[in-house]
């Protein structure tokens, strides 16, 4: 078991968050995705869109634990716990 999964897995966790985020601007609305976040940044409601973009953390998660990657899944959960405080302060 090595721990550098547990890196790799917060790793992708960020990453299939921001994927999330992107896609969810893209499919939902009209505005580029700088221009997009600045909107919902100004209206605060940048953390509602945050956790939006989590939401594929969750398909990832049990992706990697069908293929017996307990560690890397373990990373993504602190991925999304920290993107849960990210949530609330912002």
């Amino acid at each position: 078991m090595k721990k550098i999964d547990l890196l790799y897995g917060f790793i992708i966790g960020l990453i299939t968050s921001f994927i999330g985020v992107f896609l969810f601007v893209s499919l939902f609305t009209d505005y580029d995705f700088q221009i997009a976040i600045q909107a919902t940044k100004a209206e605060g409601k940048l953390g509602k869109l945050i956790t939006l973009g989590a939401v594929l953390n969750l398909i990832v998660f049990f992706l990697l634990l069908k293929f017996n990657k307990e560690l890397m899944a373990r990373g993504v959960v602190l991925a999304t716990i920290l993107l849960t405080v990210v949530t609330i302060f912002v």
